[in-house]
């Protein structure tokens, strides 16, 4: 199992600089490899059940030879069927070994991300998306998450 204590430049260390936010992708890789073994190997949906915890789920939106597109979501119960929250795009560079949060939906209503210049505001906002994906995977691994089906 991989294991991100090994990673050689640490992103909490020299935090939003693009290096960091490299090394951010490269943990969140590592991470969601915890909870879905190969991440080349996925296709279709996968939902993981954890007791005390919601639904997770996982779905493969695109597969190509060097990347993946997949939508990581938990499945809220809700009147009128289930929500989905946060409901995230992450794109898998496979032969990198990173994985990037592309789209976090709820994150348009986040003002303080806005700030700043057209650069600026890119990294933070990749900052942000990818922090807070980094955590999510933690914390799902910790409550027992594991998508049904992968080896791990």
């Amino acid at each position: 199992m991989l294991n991100d204590a090994l990673t050689q430049v640490s992103w909490r260390a020299r935090p939003r600089s693009f290096v960091a936010l490299m090394s951010l992708y490269e943990s969140n890789y590592i991470r969601l490899g915890w909870l879905a073994g190969d991440l080349r190997a996925l296709e279709g949906t996968y939902r993981s059940r954890a007791e005390g915890d919601c639904e997770l789920l996982l779905e493969v939106i695109e597969q190509c030879a060097y990347t993946s597109i997949l939508a990581l979501t938990y499945e809220l119960p809700a009147v009128g069927g289930p929500a989905r929250c946060p409901d995230l795009r992450l794109r898998v560079y496979h032969d990198a070994r990173l994985v990037e949060a592309e789209q976090w939906a709820d994150l348009t209503a986040e003002p303080a991300v806005k700030a700043g210049g057209a650069a600026e505001r890119e990294l933070r906002q990749r900052w942000v998306r990818n922090m807070m994906l980094n955590k999510w995977l933690e914390y799902c691994a910790e409550r027992g998450h594991r998508f049904a089906g992968i080896a791990v």
